[in-house]
């Protein structure tokens, strides 16, 4: 249980112990008050969800903990692989003919990835004629010059280069709206059908779709079999996120996430080692498809059960039975409180969409961390790829996706030092002013700044971001209401999705108006420090449950007085 200071509930005030009886008045004694006759919870309290919570076990709870942390090993590495499919080597014209003859010169264009400037023939190209004045355009093919990454992947093996190119960035734009949708649609029915059902529906049909991708015979059913995998991946993660905030209490919730945290990043290198082994892009999705079928066995009865958080809210009172049987042989414990099948926590509520439209604090919450999540994800891309944009010195694939990757590591080890000790808001704020002030250093001192400090501050860029984006999603897990808190974390990681939109977007404009774009986040990343305030703070504070209980969460005030009257803060919950 938490104490009573970290809770932003008001706990009901206690009955006050009666009066001792005298023992020359024969006056009749009132009953002793028992335990179920004392002042009861009412039904959208905090802490019933944590009752039921200690109900499962300790045991029980780090077994259910453990499991739902395996798939993300596989969900990451399927969510991760779009980089390797669309990575485009060094090609030219393959020359006609069994023995090339000297007369066919594009033998002597350099492997280079682009048009030259100035419209000069590149490996687009092909001279003729031997005075190298008439270029035709190539009939027989292309010649792949791999050196990083799947010697087979979608560019070489649908020669998807020069008038085909514009198929790479769709497919890349249209699996990242495949995860917004995956994010959107199936946070909602993780609120409406419930936690289990919506991952072992998303677990199935990522195995589905993850075959029907890698027998894919041609790009457009690739793009459209990409799509629907990349929704439903987008959707077992989510959901898989949400079951593990929801079975810890306050202490635990920030291990148990950075847990998870860096089990992705082990799936993500994961991914790279797979690569390297297989060099085919079929044999590596199935690589990741697969092994998500041996996670189907949570459907077993009694293996992954429902989270008890949302039982309280959306399931019959008959599905609470396991609970209270547990409840039962732990009566020794003073902590649980009686939860019968009459409990008027165990009817089935319905969400009020009036309600939900006037719940201001709710709404601004949602606001304030998908803008943040917006602007951390998109400019991500930008430090990731500065050095090439800018200065024309782009790193190596690996460097880069390494670089990648072990800074969300980092991040995650940041987080779980500090978060827990100066608060979500305080670190959330630190992440954003960081990531700004990198990106107004490399865009204002790019002309005097060496190498190795743009490299330093892009790193930092990096790191920062990724903490940011990574902290945004916890934040939201922990102020959103059970009632809501699947479509209430889709929200705001598809609003980082859109941020996510901005690099193949950038792809397909050959990077023209890299600065402006670049411009524009770091601008945006100031406004985001100041929209941070306007934040509660979660630190070891027990979820909300009903839309009553997250509007009861409340920004801190600024000065030591309760509440301050700066109009662009102020929150609508009466004074306490």
């Amino acid at each position: 249980m938490t104490s009573p200071d970290s809770s932003p509930l008001t706990s009901p005030p206690s009955c006050p112990p009666p009066p001792p009886s005298l023992p020359s008045s024969p006056t009749p004694s009132s009953p002793a008050p028992s335990t179920s006759s004392s002042l009861p919870l009412p039904p959208s309290l905090p802490p019933t969800g944590e009752v039921m919570v200690l109900a499962l076990g300790r045991k029980k709870q780090r077994v259910l903990l453990t499991l739902s942390m395996l798939p993300n090993l596989f969900l990451a590495f399927l969510l991760s692989s779009d980089p390797l499919l669309t990575l485009s080597s060094p090609h030219h014209c393959r020359l006609p003919g069994p023995s090339p003859s000297p007369q066919f010169l594009n033998a002597s264009l350099p492997w280079d990835r682009g048009v030259r400037a100035g419209g000069a023939p590149s490996q687009c190209k092909q001279f003729v004629n031997g005075t190298g004045s008439a270029v035709v355009d190539c009939e027989a093919g292309w010649d792949y010059n791999v050196t990083e990454g799947l010697r087979n992947n979608l560019v070489t093996e649908w020669d998807l280069v020069c008038g085909q190119y514009w198929l790479v960035p769709l497919e890349e734009v249209c699996f990242i709206l495949g995860v917004l949708a995956g994010f959107l649609g199936l946070g909602y029915t993780a609120d409406r059908v419930g936690r289990s059902k919506t991952l072992l529906v998303s677990l199935t049909l990522s195995v589905v779709f993850g075959v029907l991708v890698c027998v894919s015979p041609s790009p457009s059913i690739f793009i459209v079999m990409r799509f629907c995998l990349a929704a439903f991946s987008a959707g077992g993660y989510l959901t898989l996120y949400i079951i593990r905030v929801e079975l810890c209490e306050p202490s635990l919730r920030l291990l148990v996430t950075m847990a998870a945290g860096l089990v992705t990043v082990a799936g993500e290198l994961l991914l790279l080692g797979v690569a390297l082994g297989c060099q085919s892009w079929r044999g590596l999705l199935g690589t990741g498809a697969a092994p998500l079928s041996l996670f189907l066995s949570y459907g077993v009865p009694g293996v992954f059960p429902e989270s008890p958080r949302w039982l309280l809210l959306s399931e019959p009172s008959a599905d609470l039975n396991s609970f209270s049987d547990r409840r039962n042989r732990d009566r020794d414990d003073e902590s649980f409180t009686e939860l019968g099948p009459d409990s008027p926590s165990a009817t089935r509520p319905r969400l009020s969409f009036p309600e939900l439209f006037h719940s201001r604090n709710i709404w601004k919450n949602i606001c304030v961390l998908g803008f943040t999540s917006f602007i951390s994800h998109g400019i991500s891309h930008c430090y990731s790829s500065f050095r090439g944009d800018v200065r024309g010195t782009a790193p190596s694939f690996y460097w880069t996706y390494l670089l990648s990757v072990c800074a969300g590591g980092g991040a995650w080890l940041l987080l779980w030092a500090t978060v827990d000790r100066c608060g979500r808001r305080g670190i959330l704020l630190l992440g954003m002013t960081m990531t700004g002030l990198a990106s107004l250093i490399l865009l204002g001192l790019m002309e005097y700044l060496s190498e190795a400090a743009i490299t330093v501050f892009s790193v930092l860029g990096l790191f920062s971001s990724q903490a940011t984006a990574s902290l945004c999603i916890l934040f939201t897990a922990e102020i959103m209401p059970t009632i809501i808190r699947g479509s209430g974390v889709g929200v705001v990681l598809a609003l980082g999705c859109v941020g996510r939109l901005s690099s193949p977007l950038m792809d397909l404009r050959n990077h023209y108006g890299y600065f402006l774009h670049h411009v524009v986040y770091s601008s945006l990343a100031l406004l985001a420090v100041l929209s941070i305030l306007l934040l509660p703070e979660s630190k070891r504070k027990p979820l909300p449950q009903t839309l009553a209980d997250g509007e009861q969460y409340r920004r801190p005030p600024l000065g030591r007085r309760r509440r301050d009257n700066v109009p662009l803060l102020a929150t609508p919950n009466p004074e306490t």
